[in-house]
Parts: C-alpha cells; structure tokens; sequence
C-alpha cells in the first residue's frame, strides 16, 4: 500500500510538473494537462475503492468482535484472561486477534483513502488553474463588465448581450 500511495504522489508531483511548465494559453494541452485532467478521476475513484475496501474489513472485524462478545456472554469462565492479557481460550484469543487483524487493515485502507482523497484534491485544484477564461461548454456568455482607468478615474462598463 505505501507503495501505491508513494507512485500516486509521484504521479501528482510529475503532473504538477509538467502543468507549471505548459506553455502559452490557447496553444494545444500537454500531456501534464491530460495527467491531470484525467489523473483527478482516477485517484477519485482510489478513494471511492478504498473506502469501499476499509468498509468491508471493518465489517469483518465488526463480525468477529460481536462473535467474541456472544462468547463471552455464553459462560462465565469463557473470557478469563491469562497475565500476558491474552484469553485462556483458544477460540477466545483467535476471535480477538482476527478482530484486531482486520481492524487495522480497515485502519490502512482508511488512511489510503486520505491519502488519495488528498491528491484527488490537489489534482482538482490544479486542473482549475489550468483553465482558459471560460468554460469551453458555454458559448454564450450574457454579462461582461469592465474596468478602464481614465484621467479622473475609473470607468464602468456593464454589456448584457441577448
């Protein structure tokens, strides 16, 4: 897992890159561009995964934690610990270590959705910035409103097109 997390950072690092050093507005998008662009949906959908991923193992742990609860409510002696703090029972002791085995691979899979979720961001924001003046979508664009310095101050322009 770390070393997914560590390509995706490396992924978002290059495509920073390759975004701070396109060239001139209008001219045709760089790869760094399509990284980006394309790059935010894919670590978007890493979150998504992972999310789903800790869901699932927290639901396992879940079922092994009220496992060993019924156990434990079944008899009284069913859930005397030894001194080490482990269970006497055998059955017992496996209940709770598959519990807390499944409990921290929620834990990972929780923290690579942060992470992810993080680059997601990040990838999001600098596709913004990557953007011309408007949106490619909307030809028509009713409201401009312009500022102009002039002798005695500023003038005012206000144009609604229909």
């Amino acid at each position: 897992m770390r070393a997914s997390l560590v390509a995706l950072a490396l992924v978002a690092a290059l495509a920073a890159t390759a975004q701070a050093q396109a060239s001139r507005p209008g001219s045709a998008p760089s790869f760094g561009h399509g990284a980006v662009h394309y790059g935010k949906w894919l670590t978007a959908g890493a979150a998504v995964a992972f999310t789903v991923m800790a869901a699932h193992e927290h639901s396992r742990s879940r079922a092994d934690w009220d496992g060993l609860l019924t156990l434990c409510r079944s008899a009284d002696d069913a859930c005397l610990r030894r001194s080490d703090g482990r269970y006497v029972r055998a059955d017992a002791e496996d209940l709770y270590q598959r519990s807390l085995y499944y409990d921290r691979r929620a834990n990972r899979r929780i923290l690579g959705a942060q992470a992810t979720l993080l680059v997601t961001a990040a990838l999001f924001i600098l596709d913004l910035r990557a953007r011309n003046d408007g949106p490619d979508n909307i030809p028509f664009s009713p409201l401009r409103v312009t500022v102009e310095p002039t002798g005695g101050g500023a003038q005012v322009g206000l144009s609604v097109s229909f």
